[in-house]
Formats: C-alpha cells, structure tokens, sequence
C-alpha cells in the first residue's frame, strides 16, 4: 500500500482527467462538453480544452451536425494493439514452446516499437550454456535478426520511416560485427526481404547467433517475429542457416495462421 500511495504522488491531474473523459465513452457512442461536465464534475471550459487535446491527437472526433463527441481513430489503433499483443502471447506461447524443444535453444517472440524491437515472450532452452530471454526489453533492429526481418518485411514505409531516425547520425554499434554502413544494411535488408528470414551473426551480442522469421496477422501485416538464438560456440552460421532457420520459417507461419494470416 506504501508503495500505490508514492506513485499516486506523481499523478498528473490533467491527465487524468483526460483519461475519464476517454473512460465516459466505454458506455456512451457520443457524448457533449455539458454532459461530460456534469458526469465528471468538472468546469465546461476544462472539459472543452481536453476535448480539443483529444480533438487534435486524434483520440476523439466531433460531429458537426450535433457538436457531440465520440472515440476517434487513435483509440480503435490503440485497442486493435491491445487486442494483437494479447493474441500474439496468448497464441504464441505453445508455438515457442515447440520450437524450443524442436531447436534444443531459446526461442523468442518480438515485436516492433518505434525505433526499437521489444522482446515480448520467449521460452529458455534448458542446459548449463544457453541464451537468455530478456522479456521486455528493447534492442536496436538493424543488429538483431528480430528487428531486420520486421524492417525488412514490414509496411512499404517501415525503413523509411526509421532510417528518417538515424538520418542526421551514426547507427548504434553494438558489436564489432554490427552493420554500420547505411547503404550495406539497406542492401543487407533487401535479401532479408527476399529469403523471408534473418541472421544475426553475433551482431548484437558477442558470442550469441540468431535466426528470425515475420508473422503476419490476417490483414497479411507482419505483427511480430519469432526466433532462435544460440551461443555461437555450438552453432555456426551454416548450421544456423540450414537447420534452425527453416525450423523458424515454419514455426512463424504456424503463428500468422493462428491469428488468421492467409498463407
């Protein structure tokens, strides 16, 4: 209880009021600036300048006809997000599971998020030497073979939209195997998007290789990857490539037709 009570302290009140305003929709479609007022006790003009934020950002939309407000596109974007991890977990985790036991490594679900790829599941092998999980974390995409094959497979605006990122500066070194080079990693990018899966040859960690493959949702948009990493020392790069890579390919098409993709 100690520990809800400090965190309460760095509330924000205007975003929470923000955040009822959003709430009173759950059980009205459209909903006016003097019945948000009265239900939520606050002053009209409050009201109004958070429905204006709101306006703005997308987050609420105005009738024109009769002034009322209902929920706008970032909300029905947010929820379908929502909805696509939970399903990706809750679909992915036996997926995972086999690959494991199939591979006798670690095997991981990622997803893309922003200019970052986040370790969203995974399943440990068992044994003294094997590769974490990281859950939660986050990893640059141009040195993980999880990110690479999101970029690389991604919305026709994918690499457009992160290479806008690193621009105006040097892409982050991870290892001294990381992929630096703009124009090599474009390039490196382009097979990766015509072989349908990635390597990473001990690009983001010393001594760790990884093979990646996308998962497509049932508007064919890839939501996620699935891989296998292994300590280099036990799999080179053609047995990466020959065995576990084929065994990724698979196990990531499992996943995209449980979320309805039609391959």
């Amino acid at each position: 209880m100690g520990m809800q009570r400090a965190k309460s302290e760095y509330a924000i009140q205007t975003v929470t009021n923000a955040l009822r305003v959003l709430e009173a929709f759950e059980t009205d479609e459209a909903l006016g600036v003097t019945e948000l007022s009265k239900r939520l006790h606050l002053h009209k003009n409050n009201v109004f300048r958070i429905l204006a934020t709101l306006e703005e950002k997308g987050w609420v939309d105005q009738c024109a006809q009769t002034e009322r407000y209902r929920l706008g596109a970032a909300c029905v974007r947010l929820g379908y997000a929502s909805a696509r991890t939970r399903s990706l977990t809750r679909h992915g985790r036996s997926v995972l599971e086999s690959l494991s036991r199939e591979t006798g490594e670690s095997a991981h679900l990622a997803v893309l998020r922003g200019v970052e790829v986040m370790m969203l599941d995974g399943v440990q092998a068992a044994g003294p030497l094997v590769t974490g999980l990281h859950l939660g974390g986050t990893l640059w995409p141009h040195c993980t073979a999880v990110g690479k094959v999101l970029l690389a497979c991604g919305a026709p605006d994918t690499i457009e939209r992160w290479d806008r990122v690193f621009a105006s500066r040097p892409l982050p070194k991870a290892t001294d195997a990381t992929i630096l080079d703009r124009d090599k990693l474009l390039e490196h990018l382009q097979q990766v998007h015509v072989q349908g899966f990635a390597l990473d040859l001990e690009e983001s960690a010393p001594g760790v290789v990884c093979a990646a493959a996308p998962v497509f949702d049932a508007t064919s948009m890839p939501v996620a990857s699935i891989a296998v990493s292994a300590p280099a020392s036990r799999v080179d790069r053609a047995r990466l490539e020959a065995e576990h890579a084929p065994r990724v390919v698979t196990a990531a098409n499992q996943l995209s037709r449980r979320l309805g993709a039609p391959l």
